[in-house]
């Protein structure tokens, strides 16, 4: 069984992943904190989209 990763879910994901790469390299932990907390709400939103069209 291939598991197949919708177009909308893999922007998601590498938006995730550059926005966690830049957070881990930032000085200012508050801006670090921001862009772990908008990683995470893509990261959300890449699962979302995945259940969304799988059931579409």
């Amino acid at each position: 069984m291939t598991l197949q990763i919708s177009q909308r879910r893999k922007q998601y994901l590498e938006t995730a992943q550059t926005l966690l790469r830049a957070a881990r390299t930032m000085v200012d932990s508050a801006i670090a904190y921001q862009l772990k907390a908008l990683a995470d709400d893509h990261l959300r939103r890449a699962e979302k989209a995945s259940h969304v069209d799988a059931d579409g």
